[in-house]
Formats: C-alpha cells, sequence, structure tokens
C-alpha cells in the first residue's frame, strides 16, 4: 500500500526542524511586538514622582543583599491583586525600578515581599532581625547574618559603581559620585543593608 503523502500542516507537524523553525519565527514577531513598545512607553521608562537614585551606602547595602541571595526568599514586586494589595501595600508599576540594575522582583516568597518594607520598621528592629531573626520574630526560618556587623562598607569601588549605574541612566552629579567614599566611611554592611531596606518603597504608599 503506498504512504500517503504529507503535505500542509501535516507537514509541518512531522518535520521536527521546521516546526522549530516555524515557532522561533513565531515567537520572535510575538516578543518584538509585545516588548519593543515598552522602550517608548513612558509608564515603564520614567520614573514615579519622587523617586531617587540609591545613595552610595543604598547602593553598597543592595549589592550585599544581592550577593547573600536575599531575593531567592524575598521578592519585591506586589502584583494587582487585592489581597496582595492589603497585605503589601499598593501594587507595584515599572517606574519604581527604572534605577534598579537588576531588579530584584524575584518569584518565591519564603519569606514576605519588601518592596513596601521602607520605614515599616526601625533601624533596631532590622538590625537586631539581620543578627539573629529568630530575636524578634521566633517562627521565622530566615538565617542570620552576624558577618554583616562586623564587615566594614565597601569604600574601594562604589564610585566605579556609581559611574555604571550613570551610563544606565541613574542621574548621578560628579560631585555625588566624588563624595560616595566619604559617605560610607566607618559605616557597615549591616548599615548600609539596613539603609537599602529602609528605601524599598517609599515613593509609593
Amino acid at each position: 500500500m503506498a504512504q500517503e503523502k504529507i503535505s500542509g500542516h501535516g507537514r509541518v507537524e512531522t518535520n521536527n526542524f521546521l516546526l522549530i523553525v516555524l515557532t522561533l519565527i513565531v515567537l520572535s514577531f510575538g516578543g518584538l511586538v509585545e516588548i519593543v513598545p515598552l522602550f517608548f512607553q513612558k509608564s515603564t521608562t520614567q520614573p514615579i514622582e519622587g523617586l531617587k537614585p540609591y545613595t552610595a551606602l543604598q547602593v553598597i547595602g543592595r549589592d550585599v543583599y544581592v550577593r547573600e541571595g536575599c531575593y531567592n526568599c524575598h521578592s519585591q514586586m506586589i502584583r494587582p491583586f487585592r489581597a496582595e494589595a492589603l497585605r503589601y501595600g499598593p501594587y507595584s508599576v515599572a517606574g519604581e525600578f527604572v534605577y534598579d540594575h537588576p531588579f530584584q522582583w524575584g518569584s518565591k516568597r519564603t519569606g514576605p515581599d519588601l518592596a513596601r518594607v521602607g520605614g515599616r520598621y526601625s533601624d533596631d528592629w532590622h538590625r537586631a532581625h539581620l543578627h539573629n531573626p529568630r530575636d524578634v520574630v521566633p517562627e521565622s526560618n530566615m538565617p542570620a547574618y552576624p558577618w554583616l556587623e562586623a564587615t566594614p562598607a565597601n569604600a574601594n569601588t562604589i564610585q566605579a559603581h556609581m559611574r555604571g549605574l550613570r551610563t544606565l541612566g541613574a542621574p548621578y552629579t560628579d560631585e555625588e559620585i566624588a563624595k560616595a567614599p566619604e559617605e560610607v566611611k566607618d559605616k557597615t554592611e549591616l548599615d548600609a543593608v539596613i539603609s537599602y531596606l529602609q528605601v524599598l518603597g517609599i515613593h509609593r504608599k
């Protein structure tokens, strides 16, 4: 019995290589249509009112936050759902993150979302929490970070880091960059992380 000739859509489904190529073409076109307009939309490229780039100490604190993998357990994005807004505050918008490179949205919440944690607790609370979380939250499974208090904030690379952030859009002045090492002098990594946490979400309440 002669084999039936396959044509049309059946040919695409039975040819792995052709199916992969056509799928990639469709995904690429769809991605361009969805993503490219975002680069020209003000709501995604302009900072929200009052938003300022991180200070030198906050930049170091954010680096420590990333280094210690805090994003693995804490997200920084409140989704646009009623339950989320009731628990954490107003849902996140793109204009809040224009100075974040890379952003720390995350996707897992072993711990609570931190997008609106700024100003919610005192510096002393954060200090105790980072030194030993169970001192303030007995049921916490967060690891302790006692070494942060004994580690000086790294002032050696902060100017280069801020220059790099300026090339990505952060409006740092030459004067701000020049003063950065003095700003972090005698500060610890614990001071830096607390300074970073205390500014999260304070521009949109």
